[in-house]
């Protein structure tokens, strides 16, 4: 890996996992990991063998430091990552679950990350990079986060670079559901990939069916929309091409979170590859049914061999079961 080829910008946090399953309130006993939905493609792109480097601020502690060891030993370029000694890590609390989504508790107001503008990342200064991803999330965190990111996306798409947006909405972040609405939309109307979920693009479009969500999205010049149907696989609409594309078998879901982080990681590793939109989507689907098996928001990111290997296996089930 030499030259850069993706960027990618966003808060991290140490995440505790509980051990045993039941209310937060009485769990005693969790695991340490790192949380953050662009942390979690940055690993997952450079598991794959595609340089990536994660932008953002963390504090100058404990929580701080061990995000960015796991990223350094993740292969991910973190010099540009700031260490603010003024204001600390967030951090949060995840239950477990013998199925379903896990409770999460967030403690990340006044976090670092959240103290970013646009004076700690001058434009002129950003690293040069094919390719750049982004959430609807460092928009919501605060103002200087959503400005340095509309300014960073503005000043790249200028220079030729590709950028992939996914939605990833969180309502308790935001004011109101208006505000978030607008200005996710904002930026999902520059991303030359978008990757909502269905459910993400009723609430953006107004729309209940995923042909119509594509349809609005593309009329403003998305040029690849591709939305999330859960186990049921995803869909994704060009101006010349509509196509739905199955999802692989899992044995156990374990966790949740994460998923649409490695279906991001699929769909982007695998067009900068040149591969095609369905290519691209079927190893997303592959990467988000991985990623459900493990617990932890990263931890079942495969690498090349693992990723080509399970996704023979699913193929090779898929013939059985149409025979």
């Amino acid at each position: 890996m030499n030259e850069l080829k993706v960027l990618t910008m966003g808060e991290a946090m140490a995440m505790f996992i509980a051990e045993d399953s039941g209310s937060l309130d009485d769990c005693m006993r969790y695991k340490r990991y790192v949380a953050g939905a662009e942390t979690n493609v940055a690993i997952g792109l450079s598991r794959l063998g595609i340089k990536t480097a994660w932008m953002s601020k963390v504090g100058d502690d404990s929580f701080g430091r061990m995000i960015m060891k796991t990223l350094t030993n993740e292969g991910v370029d973190v010099s540009h990552v700031l260490m603010d000694p003024f204001y600390s890590t967030g951090f949060q609390l995840k239950s477990k679950v013998e199925q379903g989504d896990p409770v999460v508790e967030y403690f990340r107001k006044n976090s670092s990350a959240s103290k970013i503008s646009l004076e700690d990342f001058p434009l002129e200064k950003l690293p040069s990079t094919q390719h750049l991803h982004l959430t609807g999330i460092p928009p919501a965190i605060s103002g200087s986060f959503r400005n340095l990111s509309w300014q960073v996306l503005k000043h790249l798409k200028q220079k030729g670079v590709t950028v992939s947006f996914d939605p990833n909405l969180r309502p308790s972040l935001w004011p109101n559901e208006r505000e978030m609405i607008s200005i996710v939309n904002m930026f999902a109307e520059e991303a030359d990939w978008l990757l909502p979920g269905i459910q993400e693009g009723e609430i953006l479009t107004g729309y209940s069916n995923k042909e119509d969500i594509a349809s609005y999205y593309l009329e403003l010049g998305v040029k690849l929309v591709v939305i999330k149907l859960g186990e049921e696989g995803a869909y994704f609409a060009t101006q010349n091409e509509r196509k739905e594309v199955p999802g692989f078998t899992v044995t156990e879901v374990v966790d949740t979170v994460g998923a649409g982080d490695g279906f991001a990681v699929g769909v982007i590793s695998a067009l900068l590859e040149g591969a095609s939109n369905e290519e691209a989507v079927l190893r997303g689907n592959a990467i988000g049914a991985k990623a459900v098996m493990s617990s932890g928001d990263h931890e079942g990111l495969p690498d090349m061999e693992e990723l080509e290997h399970f996704m023979k296996k699913g193929v090779l089930q898929s013939c059985l079961n149409y025979k």
